[in-house]
């Protein structure tokens, strides 16, 4: 895919950084104050608004955020001078030493295989340490199954043959737990359902814009990717109708887990 748009994707950043901060409020470190001594990472950290919450958290631990995304690592770098970033694929992420807490807000859906991927995320982790991650569950939603139905249309199917949105199902809660439990201790997971109220359905396609959408569009020449976003636009309108206040509600199912490594 084409780099990511971190202006884009900030314009929605307190939507986005919400299951962030739910995500972190159940991580639980034993260690000084502050998190003196504590090693941490920020896989997939984009712009750093997730890295933020780590270092309001943990202002004093060796916080690093890692992401395939030069332009988002760019942002990151000025948004939080202090921390280090690094350019790096969470599918072949090997860590130098065991980390104590390995964060993973929104971006493991990108990386496929999680039968293998998550048990290995979880072997970089230093006992008493902690995997936590989120993961959007929404490849059922409407959001997302109208860029499937749209990209099949006969004035767009032909940019789309051999085409995948390398992303796979989500598995079940019971599923991420067996993957877990096997060398944790302890492990909590959990699904909330984000309604994100949005001002029209132009909102929704600009939310989609710099994640769902994106390897849809990125196919596409100029002017058949401003026709493909005014379909889209057009079946948000069909399938997120107006609520009492004239806005559209957003549903968005989001994964859960946290574990601890023995």
């Amino acid at each position: 895919m084409a780099d990511w748009n971190p202006a884009l994707y900030s314009r929605f950043e307190d939507e986005r950084t919400r299951p962030a901060r739910d995500l972190l409020a159940r991580c639980r470190l034993d260690g000084a104050p502050g998190g003196a001594g504590l090693r941490i990472a920020d896989l997939g950290c984009g712009p750093g608004n997730s890295t933020e919450l780590l270092f309001e958290r943990f202002p004093e631990a060796e916080i690093t955020g890692f992401d395939t995304s030069e332009a988002m690592l760019t942002q990151a770098r000025r948004r939080l001078p202090t921390c280090r970033f690094e350019q790096g694929d969470i599918g072949r992420f090997q860590a130098e030493r065991p980390f104590d807490l390995l964060f993973a807000n929104a971006s493991l859906q990108w990386v496929l295989g999680h039968e293998s991927l998550v048990p290995a995320l979880f072997a970089q982790v230093a006992p008493g340490g902690l995997l936590a991650a989120q993961i959007p569950d929404n490849l059922a939603e409407p959001s997302q199954t109208a860029m499937r139905t749209i990209a099949a249309e006969p004035e767009f199917a032909g940019f789309f043959q051999g085409f995948s949105e390398a992303r796979e199902a989500v598995a079940t809660r019971a599923t991420y737990y067996d993957w877990l439990i096997r060398e944790a201790s302890e492990v909590d997971v959990w699904t909330t359902v984000y309604e994100h109220p949005m001002e029209s359905a132009e909102a929704i396609t600009d939310w989609f814009r710099s994640t769902g959408l994106k390897p849809f569009i990125d196919r596409l020449p100029e002017r058949e990717r401003e026709r493909f976003l005014g379909r889209y636009t057009q079946e948000m309108t069909r399938l997120y109708g107006e609520r009492a206040d004239e806005r559209r509600l957003l549903a968005f199912p989001r994964l859960f887990f946290v574990a601890r490594r023995r």
